[in-house]
């Protein structure tokens, strides 16, 4: 469902253009993250590891900049965008349905494919999301 946000197009038009824009711009950020961390979001164990709480904790308590404390930030980051993009994902179902978020997260999967991801790069199998076969 490629939206266009011409201005003159219609508000409800507007905003589903904004929540694709939002929802695309998180997954890219979260697909990036994954493949700098070296992790499958596509695996169920691996996106389990990732959200354990206790992975890569090494970070040390000084302010100072160190390769590990860069590390264990960009598990955080990983972890916290994950659980945003969840409550996205529900608020969208919330506000437009479920038909519409759908449609939504199928278009910016295109468009992180456009970009060069492989599918599913970002953690969401469309498929089993919404039981396609």
């Amino acid at each position: 469902m490629p939206t266009d946000a011409t201005p003159e197009a219609s508000p409800q038009t507007r905003r589903l253009y904004r929540m694709e824009s939002s929802i695309e711009e998180l997954n890219a950020r979260i697909a990036r993250l994954a493949i700098a961390l070296g992790v499958s979001l596509k695996n169920e164990n691996e996106l389990a590891r990732v959200m354990s709480p206790l992975q890569n904790q090494a970070a040390p308590q000084e302010f100072q900049s160190t390769p590990d404390r860069r590390l264990a930030c960009k598990w955080t980051e990983l972890r916290g965008l994950l659980v945003l993009r969840y409550g996205v994902e529900k608020s969208y179902v919330d506000q437009v349905g479920v038909t519409v978020t759908r449609e939504l997260l199928v278009e910016a999967e295109a468009q992180m494919v456009r970009e060069g991801f492989q599918p599913g790069a970002d953690g969401i199998d469309l498929r089993r999301l919404f039981d396609q076969r």
